[in-house]
């Protein structure tokens, strides 16, 4: 299957990735302290469905739920559950994807749960900004290993650690396609970006190590000191001269 992407393929990708969006946004506004990871999971299933689409989780390598969920020091991969209750202050990382007309779509977005708390705001920020600094460098020719070293460099001069065990990767007709794309790397090493690829580029930020390890239900991610982590994920079409984020 070719990585470059026909103007159908594309079409339905930005829409598919607009109706993601609206998702993502009904999601945020339902978040509240006392309500379960099970019962947001269930909005946004809810959502995904009402749309004609289908959750691009459920099932996929067996992941039970339409979204993963992760709370502070979960990185990434968390289960949702009826025991596990947002509270104030929780950093929580919201990640989704759906499939309309066949094509895949997948975002994420870190919220921190009523409170102003300037570290972590820090943390989430930065995050973000280190996702919007790689999609800008989305663009033809340019090489992965250039990409990663530029998102590692920015949030390592602030003090914080990039997670190397978990990285982007194109998207299309199945939810991973090639090429991966590291959040850390080396300049003029790796994958040359093509124009018309799709590739999702997503960086977890920790406060402390990088080092990350996976807890015995086998998915959800954690960081091994305990502190806490961001994670930001945004759909880009590689371009002539930059990146053109789709999940908006």
């Amino acid at each position: 299957m070719s990585l470059i992407k026909t103007k159908d393929d594309l079409n339905k990708m930005r829409k598919g990735a607009h109706l993601l969006f609206t998702v993502l946004q009904n999601a945020e506004n339902k978040i509240k302290p006392g309500m379960t990871t099970l019962a947001l999971d269930k909005i946004i299933e809810d959502n995904i469905l009402k749309l004609n689409c289908k959750p691009a989780f459920k099932g996929y390598s067996g992941f039970p739920n339409s979204a993963c969920i992760s709370i502070n020091e979960e990185v990434v991969h968390g289960i949702p559950n009826k025991h596990r209750v947002i509270k104030n202050s929780d950093v929580l990382k919201l990640d989704l994807g759906l499939i309309y007309k066949g094509v895949y779509t997948d975002m994420a977005r870190t919220y921190l749960v009523r409170d102003k708390n300037e570290k972590k705001q820090a943390l989430i920020q930065t995050t973000k900004e280190s996702c919007e600094l790689g999609g800008s460098l989305a663009r033809d020719g340019m090489r992965l290993g250039t990409l990663g070293f530029e998102i590692q460099q920015y949030a390592e001069e602030k003090g914080y650690g990039i997670v190397r065990d978990y990285v982007g990767h194109g998207i299309g007709h199945n939810l991973h396609e090639d090429p991966q794309v590291p959040n850390y790397g080396y300049p003029d090493t790796g994958f040359t970006l093509k124009k018309n690829m799709v590739i999702c580029i997503e960086p977890m930020v920790n406060q402390g190590t990088f080092k990350v390890h996976t807890l015995k239900n086998q998915w959800t991610v954690v960081t091994n000191d305990k502190k806490l982590s961001a994670h930001w994920e945004n759909m880009y079409l590689v371009g002539a001269t930059k990146g053109e984020r789709l999940t908006i």
